[in-house]
């Protein structure tokens, strides 16, 4: 989440006068991320989300993320809804960007992540896989494997310049894993993005997961790959298998992995590795220095990267 395009309050009340939520009572722009424009919302009518589509986003593909939210709401996924306006639609434009509102979930996400938040999360990983069965609609992964190596390449020389050295290491780390990545592993709908600021919590358990703007069909274990980086990397970057463990074992107790799955760890996991350093650093090197918007170290990433690298099997990850 992020802010780069700003909203008056003329262009928002016009905007609501579509909807049956109530009058404006509280807006603000809400920082953390880096893909949307994102405004808490408070109305007479109740608390809410407004996301304005910033140019990643392809507009076409909307429909089938607020679609993917209301067909997992709808097998028992805590996740935000969509909130159509009197016409029945879900989006419409906003200063200049095809905007949405959406519900509002209560709880807060870690700031430190502990052990006892790595089990209920691994569980609703599960549950988010079995629940997306049913939902038709497919959406390639245009952040998977195909297109790591054109993002390096719009990187330009940018690596070097926060690390040197970069700009060898990334290139021969990506070759390895593409020639490495698995086929014929199970597939479904994933949230490709489940990080702590996208699973809240509230009274010591889950309470739902929000930001499906990456979501997309891909490998299912590449969804867990992405989560075992995101949970269970220490401050220090250091890897603790004690969570990890704790994440597949609650996981598996709903969808249990299958020899091959268990086996392509590593190399998911290193995917999903230079998956957010080239984002991250692409970010690092583009964003405006005026956005309200937090960008985040690639470094941490290329960290986690070597970790996985030197992996030589499942057993690295606790199982």
């Amino acid at each position: 989440m992020a802010v780069y395009t700003e909203v008056s309050d003329e262009a928002l009340a016009a905007f609501l006068a579509d909807y049956d939520i109530g009058g404006m009572v509280a807006f603000r722009g809400i920082a953390e991320g880096v893909e949307n424009s994102n405004y808490q919302l408070r109305t007479t009518g109740g608390d809410f989300i407004l996301t304005l589509y910033e140019k990643r986003v392809n507009p076409a593909e909307l429909p089938w993320f607020l679609g993917l939210m209301e067909h997992l709401a709808g097998r028992g996924i805590v996740c935000p809804q969509p909130v159509r306006a009197r016409d029945g639609a879900a989006l419409r434009m906003l200063c200049g960007r095809h905007a949405a509102i959406t519900t509002f979930l209560p709880g807060v996400w870690p700031r430190r992540v502990r052990q006892e938040h790595c089990g209920p999360l691994g569980a609703a990983l599960a549950a988010l896989h079995v629940a997306g069965t049913g939902y038709a609609a497919t959406r390639p992964n245009a952040l998977g494997p195909a297109g790591w190596q054109p993002l390096l390449l719009r990187c330009g020389d940018g690596a070097d310049k926060v690390q040197p050295g970069l700009s060898i290491e990334l290139p021969a780390a990506l070759g390895r894993i593409l020639a490495a990545w698995p086929q014929g592993l199970p597939v479904g709908h994933i949230h490709a993005d489940l990080f702590q600021d996208n699973v809240f919590f509230l009274d010591g358990k889950l309470s739902g997961l929000i930001d499906f703007y990456f979501a997309a069909t891909d490998i299912l274990a590449y969804d867990i790959a992405i989560c075992l980086n995101a949970w269970c990397f220490e401050q220090d970057l250091s890897f603790n298998v004690t969570k990890a463990r704790a994440l597949l074992s609650a996981y598996e107790a709903t969808r249990p992995l299958s020899a091959a799955e268990r086996a392509a760890l590593p190399v998911l996991c290193q995917g999903a590795a230079i998956r957010f350093a080239l984002t991250r650093l692409y970010d690092w090197i583009n964003t405006p220095p005026d956005a309200m918007v937090t960008r985040k170290d690639p470094l941490e990433y290329v960290r986690r990267l070597r970790f996985h690298l030197a992996a030589r099997d499942e057993h690295a990850y606790g199982i």
